[in-house]
C-alpha cells in the first residue's frame, strides 16, 4: 500500500476513550499508514545511513489502563528494538505530527553521545536548521524551534541530556494537524526525506559513539 497521507481521522483516534478503542484505531487507522511509510523509507535511509534499517511500529504492549496519547514508528539499525539506538521516529499527537532523530532515555551511551555533540556545537549550527525544533522529552508536546536557542542555552541542554538520567534530545520537525502538506502524501514522504538526509551527520555521531 503505497502512503496517500493522514486525514483528520488519524488524529482523532486520540480522542476515542478507553484503551481498547483507542487502540482499535491506532492499530487500523494509523498503523497501517505507519507501514506504508516504513516501505518506501526504510531502504533509502539504509543507504544513506551505511548500515541495514529497520522499521519498528510502536505496540503500546506495556499500557494496561491509560490510553496512548500518541503513537509512532520508528527506522532503526537494530532488528531486535529501536529505544536503546539513535533512530528516526515519524508519529502523531492529536494535533500534530512529528519527525526527530530521536535520542531517549534508554540510550547505554547517551553520555558518550552529548560529549560527542558538545565538542561539535559549530557543527550542530551548521546542520540544524533554524526551524526545527528540539524536544527534550518524547511523552510531551513541547518543543522549542532551535534558531531560539542561544550558545549558552544548547549547550545547557546537551549538558542536561549527558547528565541526568532521564533527560532526552529530540532534533526535527513538528507540523500541525492542519498543515496540507500532510494529507499529500508524496509530499509527506519528501520531507520525511529531506528532514532524515539533513539530521543523517547526528545521526551518525550518535551511532559512532554508541559503538
Amino acid at each position: 500500500m503505497a502512503f496517500q497521507g493522514f486525514t483528520q481521522a488519524d488524529f482523532d483516534v486520540f480522542t476515542t476513550p478507553g484503551l481498547e478503542a483507542r487502540m482499535e484505531g491506532i492499530q487500523g487507522l494509523i498503523q497501517p499508514k505507519f507501514k506504508a511509510i516504513g516501505d518506501a523509507l526504510c531502504d533509502e535511509t539504509a543507504v544513506l545511513a551505511g548500515d541495514e534499517m529497520f522499521l519498528h511500529i510502536a505496540k503500546h504492549a506495556r499500557r494496561t489502563v491509560n490510553a496512548p496519547v500518541d503513537t509512532w514508528m520508528a527506522l532503526c539499525h537494530n532488528k531486535r528494538g529501536y529505544k536503546q539506538h539513535p533512530h528516526f521516529q515519524v508519529g502523531l499527537f492529536d494535533d500534530r505530527v512529528f519527525v526527530w532523530l530521536a535520542l531517549i532515555y534508554e540510550l547505554p551511551e547517551k553520555q558518550a553521545i552529548a560529549r560527542a555533540y558538545l565538542n561539535e556545537l559549530d557543527r550542530l549550527r551548521d546542520i540544524i536548521p533554524s526551524d526545527y525544533k528540539l524536544s527534550f522529552d518524547h511523552m510531551k508536546k513541547d518543543a522549542v524551534a532551535f534558531g531560539e536557542l542561544s550558545d549558552n542555552e544548547l549547550q545547557a541542554e546537551l549538558e542536561r541530556f549527558r547528565d541526568v538520567k532521564k533527560a532526552e534530545l529530540l532534533i526535527g520537525r513538528t507540523l500541525l494537524s492542519s498543515d496540507p502538506v500532510l494529507a499529500d502524501g508524496e509530499q509527506f514522504l519528501d520531507l520525511v526525506r529531506q528532514t532524515i538526509r539533513t539530521l543523517m551527520p547526528l545521526y551518525q555521531t550518535a551511532r559512532n559513539a554508541s559503538i
